[in-house]
């Protein structure tokens, strides 16, 4: 019963956390305080109070609104990198285990290549080439994530294609496609959905890391990496600039990684009726 009562828990806390994210990044689309990039000169590193709830940075710039700003471009980025991985993935993953043979052999022979780098120094490589830009952010979190998606809907598909259901389907007549479309893809989307928020998680940090690193986003669009990489040099006087960007990327994080988790247990069969 306690840990059913900490497996609701957990969904609650990361719900009410990524459901703040979201409320975040939706209102400050079309409202902020201040404008995230209006120049203050006078308010320069004005500490927090209530006219500037978090304070301001070099340029006197409210760091509130800047970071409701910045959660819209991370919540974008990481959610359309997310889903470019999962479109690729899932696509190269099913047909490769499904049909097997040498179109499977040649597509792992290409994912296992890419998964010998790390996904962050993968999409590091390509940002240096594309230069910093929001879709190259997606792109290069898209290109890196791939191959774990890759491999997981392949694994799905390798073990669906034995099942009997899949083949009475070929039995009866019907195309391979078809089959694949209708009975594969859709018995396999549990553990690809599951694995996607994980991935979400991976991608906020890695737009984060790639911003404070200088290949994200561009300037003057507000993103929590490119707040903390700007509050290096103010860290001993204005240590408000460090810790609300650093405070928010990691309740982010910390909700999305519960709610995970929950989805899991849900998701997951084998959690049915587990209650001690």
């Amino acid at each position: 019963m306690k840990l059913l009562s900490l497996r609701r828990l957990n969904l609650l806390i990361g719900g009410v956390l990524v459901g703040l994210l979201v409320g975040c990044a939706l209102i400050g689309q079309f409202y902020t305080p201040y404008k995230p990039i209006d120049v203050d000169l006078f308010a320069r590193y004005a500490a927090p109070s209530a006219q500037h709830w978090f304070g301001t940075d070099e340029f006197g710039r409210d760091v509130f609104s800047r970071i409701v700003a910045g959660a819209g471009v991370s919540m974008t980025v990481s959610i359309c990198s997310v889903l470019f991985a999962l479109l690729a993935g899932t696509v190269i993953g099913t047909v490769s285990g499904f049909f097997g043979g040498w179109l499977d052999r040649i597509v792992m022979v290409f994912i296992d290549a890419l998964m010998a780098f790390p996904g962050l120094l993968l999409a590091l490589g390509i940002m240096v080439v594309l230069g910093p830009s929001k879709w190259g952010v997606v792109l290069a979190l898209g290109l890196a994530y791939t191959p774990s998606v890759t491999r997981i809907a392949r694994g799905g598909a390798l073990t669906l294609r034995q099942r009997d259901f899949v083949v009475a389907s070929q039995t009866m007549g019907n195309g391979s496609l078809w089959t694949l479309c209708r009975h594969v893809l859709p018995n396999s989307m549990a553990p690809l959905l599951v694995f996607s928020t994980s991935l979400f998680g991976s991608a906020l940090l890695a737009e984060s890391a790639l911003s404070f690193l200088g290949l994200g986003v561009p300037p003057p669009s507000p993103t929590w990496g490119g707040m903390l990489a700007d509050s290096r040099t103010a860290i001993d006087h204005a240590i408000w600039l460090v810790v609300f960007p650093g405070a928010s990327i990691s309740l982010a994080l910390l909700g999305i990684n519960l709610f995970g988790d929950g989805v899991r247990d849900l998701l997951d069969p084998r959690m049915k009726g587990v209650s001690a």
